[in-house]
Order: structure tokens, then C-alpha cells, then sequence
């Protein structure tokens, strides 16, 4: 009897897998909401209770514990801006979700290889004194109590990755 039982639980947890990625993850992953967990103001932003998000502000701008200090560049925020859009498309699975000109700000939605967990990530960029410029990035889980390092590991990656693209101030 304990045998036919696994049999009935190893065909029932088949048939949702197969289910699973017949339908899409993004079309389950929709049953817990939006993908896109919308829009943040850094100065007033507080963090999450659950520990699946990642925070890299420069100083004076957040009021949030900062995970990272993001470099000065030797570039204006719009520059800084475009180069970051170079390190972006050559992200995977990522999608620009919104885009605020005027605040020099941008959203996207980037999702897991394998489950298609999506994550949102808000970039704003601000001038700093003579031709300077900085950023920050708040990369957080729509799932999950933990995220296993997976936001702040994206943070530092961009980040390393940006360095390459624009000069980081001496």
C-alpha cells in the first residue's frame, strides 16, 4: 500500500512540474502578484522585514541601512546612465519595466534561468560636483523569505561590470 502511495505522490508532483512549465513561470508567478513591485523613493526607502533585498546607496541619499557604497565616476549621470544601459543588455532575462527621464531613474524586472523568479531592481543615477556622478540600486524578490545572496550578488555584479564601462573617480 505505501508503494502505491509513492507511486500516486511521484505522478501528482510530475504532472505539476510538467504543468508548471507548460503554462510558463511567469504566468504562476503572476498568481502572487506583479512581477514589477513598482517604484522606490531612496530617501525615505526602508528595507524589508523578510532578508530578500539588496540596497547600494550612496552617502546622504538613503536613510536605509546601505549593504554597499557605490563609487563616484568620472562621468555625468547621463553618461553614467547610458553606460549602464550597455551593462543591462548584456544581462539575461531582463526587461526594462519603466523609465523616469526627469528623475534619472529606471526599473526593470530580471528573472531566474531555471523557475523564472522575477526580481526588481530600481537604478537612480545623481549628478555629483564637477562632472562626477553616482547611482543607486535597489535590487529585491517578489518570493521567498531569503533570496541566498542572489540581490546583492547582482548589485556588486553590476556594479563591477559598470567600472568597466565608465571611469570610477580617483
Amino acid at each position: 500500500m505505501t508503494r502505491r502511495i509513492a507511486i500516486v505522490i511521484f505522478l501528482i508532483l510530475a504532472a505539476l512540474i510538467a504543468a508548471f512549465f507548460v503554462i510558463g513561470p511567469e504566468r504562476v508567478w503572476a498568481l502572487f502578484g506583479p512581477a514589477d513591485l513598482g517604484p522606490v523613493a531612496f530617501e525615505t526607502l526602508e528595507r524589508r522585514a523578510p532578508p530578500n533585498d539588496a540596497l547600494a546607496c550612496p552617502p546622504g541619499v538613503c536613510q536605509a541601512q546601505s549593504d554597499l557604497t557605490p563609487p563616484e565616476y568620472a562621468v555625468d549621470a547621463a553618461k553614467l546612465r547610458a553606460a549602464f544601459g550597455w551593462v543591462i543588455a548584456a544581462e539575461p532575462r531582463v526587461t526594462r519595466v519603466a523609465t523616469d527621464d526627469a528623475e534619472l531613474t529606471d526599473r526593470y524586472v530580471q528573472r531566474s534561468a531555471l523557475m523564472g523568479f522575477p526580481d526588481t531592481i530600481v537604478v537612480r543615477f545623481f549628478d555629483r560636483p564637477g562632472g562626477r556622478s553616482t547611482l543607486a540600486l535597489y535590487s529585491r524578490s517578489q518570493l521567498g523569505h531569503g533570496d541566498m545572496g542572489v540581490n546583492r550578488a547582482r548589485i556588486e555584479r553590476w556594479l563591477a561590470k559598470l567600472a568597466e564601462q565608465a571611469p570610477v573617480a580617483q
